[in-house]
């Protein structure tokens, strides 16, 4: 069985955030899958998705304070530079990052370890709402 969904997401400030419930909340047909395959695709360039630890929020912190270090607004060698100084780090982190995600479906549920949840990584200081596209294959 394929099924194919476009999920909306709220606005959020720049940063980490669990969207895991979120995203479950959504696809109530995963609850029919004894075991596939999810894909998560994020529809922009200037956010990101992930997979990392979803119960100390320090970690989500300290996610944003590396990647805002590790790629710096105004750097003088960025060119693309008219949407404003947090655009083209944005660009940059949503490529180490990645658009994607695949996770294992079983029981009908994704088979997250213990400790996993789904981020949205925001890479914008004033960005609007994401739209993900989530493709559930499984039986």
């Amino acid at each position: 069985m394929w099924i194919q969904k476009e999920i909306k997401l709220p606005a959020v400030s720049r940063g980490f955030h669990l969207i895991s419930r979120h995203i479950v909340d959504e696809i109530p047909e995963l609850k029919k899958m004894q075991v596939g395959l999810a894909h998560l695709f994020i529809q922009h360039t200037s956010a990101s998705l992930a997979i990392n630890e979803n119960a100390d929020p320090d970690v989500r912190h300290d996610m944003e304070a590396y990647f805002s270090r590790a790629v710096a607004e105004n750097e003088p060698y960025y060119r693309h530079t008219l949407e404003g100084d947090d655009d083209m780090p944005a660009h940059i982190k949503s490529v180490l990052l990645g658009t994607g995600l695949t996770i294992p479906i079983r029981a009908g549920r994704l088979a997250l370890g213990a400790w996993q949840g789904i981020y949205l990584c925001e890479h914008r200081n004033r960005a609007g709402g994401r739209t993900l596209i989530v493709t559930l294959n499984g039986q």
